[in-house]
């Protein structure tokens, strides 16, 4: 039976399945270079680095390249349905999720109350 353990508040680097130094390498490193950078990481290593770097949003889209490495049996014995949808990410051209973006024409929003004279 596999133990899911959760991540930590005060230290989130902890969690993660490589040291910090290669998640920095991977942060600063071009695209095209994430393979090359993983290539010695083990593929269960690799499929669960991959989730635990899409789960933060600052680093979705390293998270779907590394993913882009993985078979897709790797990304769902690290993260089930969400090691699924992972993959399917990782097999197309990456778009940045849009939660917390403005569409429409929606008016402006004012944290200073009414204007309207009393």
């Amino acid at each position: 039976m596999s133990q899911v353990r959760s991540l930590s508040v005060d230290d989130p680097i902890r969690d993660c399945p490589v040291p910090a130094e290669t998640v920095g390498l991977l942060a600063r490193a071009r695209p095209e270079a994430v393979p090359g950078l993983v290539d010695g990481i083990p593929e269960a290593t690799r499929a669960r680095l991959a989730v635990w770097l899409y789960g933060r949003s600052h680093t979705h889209e390293i998270g779907v390249r590394v993913a882009a490495t993985c078979e897709g049996a790797a990304l769902r014995r690290a993260a089930g349905l969400v090691g699924n949808v992972l993959y399917d990410l990782s097999r197309r051209p990456y778009a940045a999720p849009s939660h917390g973006t403005r569409t429409g024409s929606a008016g402006r929003i004012s944290l200073g109350g009414s204007r309207r004279a009393v």
